[in-house]
């Protein structure tokens, strides 16, 4: 049995490093089924009666912000890049891999606004909103462009078949819906 001194030792000076990463991975499975949930809730594909998907959606929202806020502060403890507050919330200040980071930081303040815009669509207008909340679908895809680009794991087999796992399903989704001859999804309408 290992010691919990020896694990201490083992993975203190790493442990930051480790938790944003694995905290990324969360953000882009959760995000990525999110764009699924979101996507099937637009009436196009189930056509049918279907189940009110709006909780789940909203669940997977804000379990994918709260993992991307977890991602980008514990970079802040991570000895090995020093990395500022500035660093990680202004796009283009980091000089660790700007162009990736920047990426990463713009895809969070979107994601960050657009999700939050939900509980502000009152004020907005339902009709505005959805118009607005479409942008998250870029937003996502510029996540997904951070990760390939600068993730640590991104040239690694397993990322790119987890990736791929659940990154394919929801481009499917949204090539559908963009394909879809209908500009308006029936089901928000009713909404």
């Amino acid at each position: 049995m290992i010691s919990t001194h020896l694990l201490a030792t083992a993975v203190g000076p790493h442990l930051y490093w480790i938790t944003s990463r694995a905290a990324g991975i969360a953000a882009l499975v959760l995000s990525s089924l999110s764009v699924c949930v979101g996507l099937l809730m637009g009436g196009r594909i189930l056509k049918r009666r279907q189940p009110d998907l709006r909780v789940t959606h909203e669940a997977l929202s804000l379990a994918t912000l709260v993992a991307l806020v977890v991602h980008g502060l514990t970079l802040l403890g991570d000895g090995y890049l020093n990395l500022s507050l500035g660093d990680v919330a202004v796009p283009f200040l980091s000089g660790y891999k700007t162009l990736w980071t920047s990426a990463g930081i713009v895809a969070f303040w979107a994601l960050l606004v657009l999700g939050l815009s939900y509980y502000a669509r009152s004020r907005i207008g339902p009709q505005r909103w959805r118009k607005l909340h479409r942008f998250t679908a870029l937003a996502w895809i510029l996540g997904i462009a951070h990760s390939l680009g600068e993730g640590t794991d991104a040239g690694q087999a397993w990322f790119l078949a987890m990736t791929a796992i659940v990154v394919l399903p929801a481009l499917l989704l949204l090539a559908i819906r963009w394909l879809s001859p209908s500009a308006t999804p029936q089901a928000s309408t009713a909404r």
